[in-house]
């Protein structure tokens, strides 16, 4: 029942992946959420969000930062980290995966998505057919919609852990 809703894995960070292995798994494309999964809510682009996408180019991976935010939110923050974006995405819709997708010359052998939210990022990957990884949000601090949402998660994410074990 809850199987749309889970992610490939579930990981701390965003900034604790092994992307060296995922890039040794073929993956070339990573799409990210921005808010809650790189940075605080409404934060933008700190040093260490930098150098993680410096590291991604790096390695050779292409990005594409996927955002229900408006364009004034995303872009100044793709600038600063050098990353393609899609702003206004109406996630869990899968049409902007599918665009990112487009924008980095990948699909869905070769791209992973990394996010904070089951219900918006991890969904709308999975509609898309693109493994994701979940991350754990990096401040509790949230809208009162999120919030909500969170207690939903919480409910799918035991379902979740237990299969994970029981594997």
């Amino acid at each position: 029942m809850f199987k749309k809703f889970y992610p490939e894995e579930y990981v701390d960070s965003s900034y604790t992946i092994d992307y060296e292995t995922l890039y040794e798994k073929g993956i070339r494309g990573i799409i990210y959420d921005i808010d809650n999964t790189l940075v605080e809510h409404g934060k933008p682009a700190t040093e260490r969000a930098v150098r993680l996408f410096e590291k991604l180019r790096a390695i050779g991976f292409d990005t594409c930062l996927i955002s229900n935010n408006k364009e004034p939110r995303v872009k100044p923050f793709a600038e600063a980290v050098g990353s393609k974006y899609v702003y206004d995405a109406h996630k869990p819709s899968r049409t902007n995966y599918i665009k990112a997708m487009e924008l980095m010359g990948t699909d869905t052998g070769n791209t992973y998505f990394i996010g904070d939210q089951l219900f918006t990022d991890v969904y709308g990957a999975n509609r898309a057919g693109i493994p994701s990884i979940l991350v754990k949000p990096i401040h509790p601090k949230e809208e009162i919609q999120i919030v909500l949402k969170r207690k939903l998660e919480k409910i799918v994410l035991f379902f979740y852990k237990r299969r994970r074990k029981d594997q």
